[in-house]
């Protein structure tokens, strides 16, 4: 027998596929692909049962924000004070060098309190999904800024 009516002889064997009996057995088979699929989805994280965050944990890390703000504030006052200072020793000679200096000190500052809103915000989240969501909208809001200084738009297809 040659090789092409080998596989002549094997398709009229094959039994030819059966429609679905009703729509039950299409709705059936269908839940069962979305239950496999969330099984699939939860199963990385089964090492992980509780991801709830506790009062205690989350109390620490609210005060550790806190504190950690307060230190920054007062880091500031000394650095405006210490430019200030700098800004009469020189006088106009230094005007572009401490407007250069003003700015990156602005541009730390609105980074510092927006990195201490993150972490404020991911100190009050009460388990992993909500933790997530904070992060996910700080890092919207960052590129979001980003592009509004850039001035590039974003390309649609």
């Amino acid at each position: 027998m040659t090789k092409s009516s080998a596989k002549t002889a094997r398709r009229r064997t094959r039994p030819k596929p059966r429609k679905a009996a009703s729509k039950k057995v299409g709705r059936k088979v269908a839940a069962e692909r979305v239950h496999n699929t969330q099984r699939k989805m939860v199963a990385p994280l089964a090492p992980f049962p509780s991801t709830i965050v506790h009062d205690t944990f989350r109390d620490l890390s609210e005060r550790n924000v806190t504190q950690t703000r307060e230190l920054y504030e007062h880091s500031k006052g000394t650095l405006q004070a210490i430019l200030e200072s700098r800004q009469k020793t020189f006088g106009t000679a230094g005007q572009g060098a401490i407007a250069l200096n003003r700015r990156t000190i602005d541009i730390a500052d609105r980074n510092m309190h927006d990195t201490l809103n993150l972490a404020a915000n991911l100190a009050g989240a009460r388990n992993l999904t909500e933790g997530l969501k904070v992060q996910a909208a700080y890092w919207r809001k960052q590129f979001a800024a980003g592009r509004e200084k850039s001035g590039s738009k974003t390309i649609r297809n």
